[in-house]
């Protein structure tokens, strides 16, 4: 009963409807022309047409990367803390300077919600598939089942944690959070609907942290 109160009287409840329409709106096609307009004029170079990563090369950092041109390697170092591995790691770091701090109730609350934001990404991209988008009239097969971006949400989740242990340098951190999307999506790793998505993800789990490390 306390968990469902913290929901309703925070931020949770409208950033939850919005993400639940969102995904009901990509897995139904509205979005797919703004996607789709996206592959083809704000991805230079854009995207492989090769099958998406296997598990093991989305948890290890980098192995699934590109390095054909200066901009994969420029995106590759930038979201490299977001990746499932390195942002794990950092997290911990994060709670565990809470921790020293005595911030007990923060450092658990981001715990739960790194582990619940991971656990409803998989879910999300191993039940919803959107329709194809395309690239030279090849279909895309990494973009079918990519919502919501887990590289977006890991990001700006890390971001928020670390600004909590470390104050000082949120402005820092919000500066490579916004590098690390705008990469996202001209590197052509997600569309704007899966980064959509990734920020919706991440806004209920702050809202939540929030909520629950204010309590006494």
């Amino acid at each position: 009963m306390r968990c469902a109160s913290v929901f309703r009287r925070s931020a949770a409840a409208p950033i939850a409807a919005a993400y639940a329409t969102l995904a009901v709106l990509v897995a139904a096609g509205a979005l797919t022309g703004l996607d789709q307009w996206a592959v083809d004029h704000l991805m230079p170079g854009g995207p492989g047409t090769g099958p998406p990563p296997s598990l093991l090369e989305a948890a290890v950092p980098l192995l699934h990367a590109a390095w054909n041109r200066p901009l994969d390697l420029v995106a590759n170092v930038v979201t490299l803390p977001a990746q499932a591995l390195v942002a794990f790691a950092l997290v911990a770091v994060c709670c565990l300077v809470l921790l020293r701090r005595g911030r007990r109730g923060a450092a658990l609350a981001w715990a739960i919600a790194w582990v619940a934001g991971n656990a409803v990404e998989v879910l999300c991209k191993s039940v919803l598939a959107r329709p194809h988008l395309y690239r030279h009239g090849l279909p895309i097969p990494a973009f079918e089942s990519s919502f919501p971006s887990g590289h977006t949400l890991r990001a700006v989740l890390l971001a928020t944690a670390a600004a909590a242990a470390l104050p000082r340098a949120r402005w820092w951190l919000a500066a490579w959070v916004t590098a690390a999307i705008v990469l996202l999506e001209v590197d052509g790793m997600h569309t704007p609907s899966d980064i959509a998505g990734g920020l919706l993800l991440a806004g209920l789990l702050i809202a939540l942290v929030r909520r629950v490390a204010a309590r006494p």
